[in-house]
């Protein structure tokens, strides 16, 4: 549905991919079309709108306000022939997803499922990114939808959901602190940790339990990767610290144990989040996919 001027729609595909051959070959046109219609559009503005570097190209001022008024226009764009699909009776159109590592492996595959039964015509396309990055990711319009934990409120983000679940720490099964109901952090403290990097939203949840300790957590290793977490609490006697989020495999399959964390006003809860980009209608195949996400968080939460 290309209804608007191809000026318009190169300077989207430069602009996600980040460089001019690039957006070209996804066009799938030459780069010397693509390169002359970013002139143009240059020239009719009066001011550039990439620098041109080596390795690529990077917007100007003038490109990221440009940018603004494009990722609408285009986005509208796909609400509008959504919703031309929908007079048809056909469930239709694209959404990309930006999600923690965790949801990609355990939130999402159900979700894909159940979409392609009801609606097999609505494509997908899943990224795993920090929860830091999800809003920046959203307000560019590289994702439609956002799943993250423990997001700080932003005016640019609008959250469709929230789940809480239990953060706790993991474990093989024949670690001694396994059996128990609850585990504490000072417990914890008596064997290897495997500490969550300051990138992570577990950091900022174990911060002021650390504080509250009244001494130095001496890690074994420091990661901001989940799958490492995971592969090395399976060795005793390390511990880790995640929500039950993709560990569901791992704990059925007797290979982890998840331990609530327990201090002395209760469990540490992890808030898990749905977002979309703050004052965006949404298409048709967009609202469809949040009905099936959150119909699925819901059955998980307070895990």
């Amino acid at each position: 549905m290309r209804i608007h001027a191809p000026a318009i729609l190169y300077f989207d595909a430069v602009r996600r991919a980040g460089s001019i051959r690039e957006a070209a070959r996804q066009l799938n046109v030459a780069s010397s079309a693509v390169n002359r219609q970013i002139l143009k559009l240059e020239d009719e503005i009066g001011v550039p709108l990439f620098e041109r570097r080596p390795g690529g190209v990077v917007l100007t001022t003038a490109g990221e306000m440009l940018a603004r008024h494009v990722i609408v226009v285009m986005q509208d764009l796909e609400r509008a022939r959504s919703d031309i699909a929908a007079l048809r009776g056909a469930r239709v159109g694209h959404v990309s997803v930006a999600a923690v590592e965790g949801v990609c492996a355990s939130l999402l595959p159900a979700v894909v499922r159940r979409l392609s039964q009801i609606a097999p015509r609505i494509r997908l396309t899943a990224r795993t990114m920090g929860s830091r990055v999800i809003p920046e990711a959203l307000e560019d319009g590289r994702a439609d939808v956002g799943i993250a934990f423990s997001l700080p409120h932003s005016p640019r983000v609008r959250q469709s959901h929230m789940a809480k679940f239990k953060l706790g720490a993991i474990m093989a099964p024949a670690h001694p602190l396994a059996s128990r109901a609850s585990v504490s952090l000072s417990a914890c403290c008596e064997y290897p940790l495997i500490w969550a990097g300051s990138d992570l939203s577990i950091a900022a949840l174990l911060e002021p339990q650390v504080q509250a300790l009244g001494r130095t957590v001496d890690p074994a290793i420091v990661t901001d990767s989940i799958d490492l977490t995971r592969q090395l609490a399976m060795t005793p006697p390390m511990v880790g610290f995640q929500t039950p989020i993709g560990l569901e495999t791992a704990i059925a399959d007797g290979r982890l144990v998840h331990v609530p964390l327990e201090t002395n006003r209760g469990p540490i809860w992890s808030e898990l989040g749905i977002y979309v980009r703050a004052g965006r209608s949404l298409p048709g195949a967009i609202d469809l996919f949040l009905q099936v996400l959150i119909a699925e968080m819901q059955g998980q939460e307070f895990s």
